[in-house]
């Protein structure tokens, strides 16, 4: 249970932190590139050893760690430009709420019972989603309606592929740090590139406050990722419910700092979607306890 309370912590520290970076100043890009290069630093220091070597081809686990890894750099960088743009109760429920994704996956790769339950909360998820992101606003562009939608695919994506990485391919704990190590050495390469890329088209420049805003922010990226694969390796509940039971505490903790203080707006449609995801994580969660499939 200690892993669980320690990645909806993490998790909602994380959402925090861009909130924060918004209001200092900080280039989210190259925050977010120290970040994984902080995460790989952070994860050799806890398994003693830097395991990226040439050996590293022959591990099943790899072509999932080069994927994955390229997936949490842009998928990072559309959190961390929702959470300015949209705040954080929208980017967390767009976030969490992908939890449907991994649940529709898991009776296909684990044999996982899908009920009635569960699918009436994947159901209720689609409103409760385009609820929570709509504001009233009639000149809102709808192309910023897309963030929270490619949030919501892309972390649904990941989730789905964390598991299957943790069930089917890493065998120890050793294991698991360096496979999340990979991941995060990927991110941060193609993190270094964007950045080169930018550097050279004189797009931004460097300065030491991204820098160390990028190691405040990995140290807690790396063990909320840690947390949740402990977690999820611990067997206390199946897959399609332990992920929800994850995202609901992170969605209900974030949205309480959202309002208590960063004054977020509070308009009755998100009051409703925010009451409609709660109602579907709970629904998947309560589907996989009851374990009758009805």
């Amino acid at each position: 249970m200690f892993y669980l309370l320690a990645s909806i912590v993490l998790n909602t520290i994380l959402f925090v932190l861009f909130k924060f970076y918004s209001r200092f100043g900080i280039d989210n890009l190259q925050a977010i590139v120290a970040n994984y290069w902080t995460c790989v630093v952070t994860g050799c220091l806890v398994l003693g050893d830097f395991p990226v070597s040439v050996a590293s081809v022959d591990e099943s686990w790899l072509p999932w760690a080069l994927l994955m890894g390229s997936m949490f750099f842009s998928v990072f960088n559309l959190i961390a430009y929702c959470t300015v743009k949209e705040g954080i109760t929208t980017t967390t429920v767009a976030n969490k709420l992908s939890l449907v994704i991994p649940v529709i996956f898991a009776p296909f790769l684990y044999g996982e019972t899908l009920g009635a339950i569960k699918i009436a909360g994947i159901l209720v998820a689609f409103p409760a989603v385009y609820l929570t992101t709509k504001v009233e606003d009639h000149g809102r562009k709808t192309q910023e309606l897309l963030w929270p939608i490619l949030i919501f695919v892309g972390s649904g994506l990941l989730d789905t592929m964390v598991k299957y990485v943790q069930a089917f391919h890493v065998k120890s704990d050793a294991e698991l740090v360096s496979f999340t190590i990979h991941t995060f050495v990927v991110a941060g390469t193609a993190g270094l590139i964007t950045v080169i890329v930018q550097l050279l088209r004189g797009k931004i420049r460097l300065h030491w406050k991204n820098l160390l805003a990028g190691i405040v922010l990995g140290i807690p990226n790396y063990f909320s990722i840690y947390c949740l694969l402990h977690f999820l390796k611990s067997g206390i509940m199946h897959s399609s419910a332990a992920i929800p039971v994850n995202n609901i505490g992170i969605v209900l903790l974030s949205a309480l700092i959202a309002i208590l203080f960063f004054s977020e707006k509070v308009t009755k449609l998100r009051v409703v979607g925010l009451i409609l995801s709660i109602l579907a994580i709970l629904l998947i969660a309560l589907g996989d306890l009851n374990g009758t499939g009805v």
